[in-house]
């Protein structure tokens, strides 16, 4: 559409309806936040046929480090996004402006090549797109102005969110639209695979693309079971709380890597390839020669898996059931089991820096007081953020604590949002 009548069709009773469902009460305030990026793409790139895309920071509600080795997750798009203004430019190059870090760059779709370090947004942009040559899809040339409120490195998925953005994009302009989500998440593990050598797996893409919140099993990777849960959060009276630790952990990528690697350790004794193709059982009756192939902080990982995938059963069942203290138990039970078995609270590379298990202890010791709520790490952890769930009137409370300890702004009240990534205006013009 043009410029002016993409700014016209924000100011639509359709659109003010649409971003109260993404944004809930800053609805308004994300109308103004589209309309800025919407001139600032006429500033710099001029009059064009103009889309609007919006992609979702994820909140991982259980399942914590389960997808890699094929597992289950409890996992939801939340009101903090990734937004751009896009057009064709009907050439080989793609130009990219990404306001929220400063950043400008050209990649040429002729050279795809990752760069030695296989770092940074660049070597991303470039593994997004030639895993969509190697899927079978098109890409061309756009021209984009990207602007992002996830937080950064810190566990609600901010890169995977620029990928899905970066995916409808080219999903939207140059493959009809025909692309599912379960092909955008493998392009965005694809990226960080080979062009990161950050050993992810599929949960922050899928959360991100599919939207709502979602049950997914990983056993048949290529084809993960996915499942949207109609559960409203909001009706019990409780919120979601990320608490970001005041640290990220972009520089923690071999604390990240360890984590897959030596559960995979541990299903290699049987032969296989992730834990997902053996049993609990099996690891427990062979133990000692477990123990002696993989460590036994791979057999403490392994044995977090198995029962991990136990409690995202649980928690689902809860959820359809509407049994919510079960639910908030089992999410307790995840959290203990992260910061016991899967030990990814902190690094130990550095052990005297423990942003994440502070913040635990503060909100368990506030939990423990009021005898209600729950929390956990979140996300790939060592670093960045936990979450809470807690009743709301014990909200203001609790975000003055966090915030008084850990500093201001601290803590980021989120909800549920029911759009994966999108191609805003055509939702507008169904």
């Amino acid at each position: 559409m043009e410029i002016s009548k993409v700014l016209s069709i924000l100011e639509t009773e359709p659109a003010k309806a649409l971003f109260t469902e993404m944004y809930g009460d800053a609805a308004a305030e994300n109308t103004a936040r589209y309309q800025k990026l919407v001139r600032d793409f006429a500033d710099r790139f001029g009059e064009a046929d103009v889309h609007l895309f919006s992609s979702p920071g994820r909140t991982e509600i259980s399942g914590n480090h389960t997808d890699h080795n094929h597992g289950k997750v409890l996992a939801g798009s939340i009101n903090l996004d990734c937004v751009g203004a896009a057009a064709v430019n009907h050439t080989d190059r793609v130009h990219i402006i990404s306001q929220t870090f400063d950043q400008e760059f050209t990649i040429d779709l002729n050279d795809l090549a990752p760069s030695p370090a296989m770092a940074g947004t660049e070597d991303l942009v470039k593994g997004l797109f030639n895993g969509f040559r190697e899927s079978g899809y098109e890409v061309g040339g756009f021209d984009a102005v990207i602007t992002s409120n996830v937080i950064s490195s810190a566990g609600v998925s901010s890169s995977a969110a620029f990928e899905m953005l970066l995916c409808s994009m080219l999903n939207t302009f140059f493959n009809e639209g025909r692309m599912s989500t379960v092909a955008y998440a493998h392009i965005g593990k694809y990226a960080e695979n080979n062009y990161w050598n950050k050993a992810s797996g599929l949960l922050d893409q899928m959360a991100c693309a599919v939207g709502g919140l979602i049950t997914i099993d990983f056993y048949e990777p290529q084809a993960p079971k996915v499942e949207q849960i109609a559960f409203d959060f909001a009706s019990q009276n409780h919120s979601l709380i990320i608490v970001n630790t005041g640290r990220g952990h972009a520089d923690l990528s071999a604390d990240y890597s360890s984590v897959p690697n030596e559960m995979k350790k541990v299903a290699e004794f049987f032969g296989k390839e992730v834990c997902a193709e053996i049993s609990e059982a099996e690891v427990i009756a062979h133990l000692a020669e477990v123990r002696a192939y993989a460590g036994d902080r791979a057999v403490l990982r392994a044995l977090h898996f198995f029962e991990e995938n136990k409690r995202v059963d649980a928690e689902v069942a809860a959820l359809k059931d509407g049994r919510f203290e079960d639910f908030l138990a089992n999410i307790t039970a995840s959290g203990n089991s992260s910061w016991k078995w899967l030990q990814n609270c902190y690094t130990d590379s550095n052990v005297q820096e423990q942003g994440i298990t502070v913040a635990l202890a503060l909100t368990e010791l506030f939990i423990a007081e009021k005898q209600r709520g729950a929390c956990r790490v979140h996300g790939g952890g060592f670093a960045g953020v936990i979450m809470a769930m807690l009743p709301n009137d014990l909200v203001d409370e609790y975000v003055k604590m966090i915030d008084g300890a850990l500093g201001e702004g601290s803590a980021y009240r989120m909800s549920i949002r029911p759009y994966g990534a999108v191609c805003v205006d055509a939702l507008l013009r169904k």
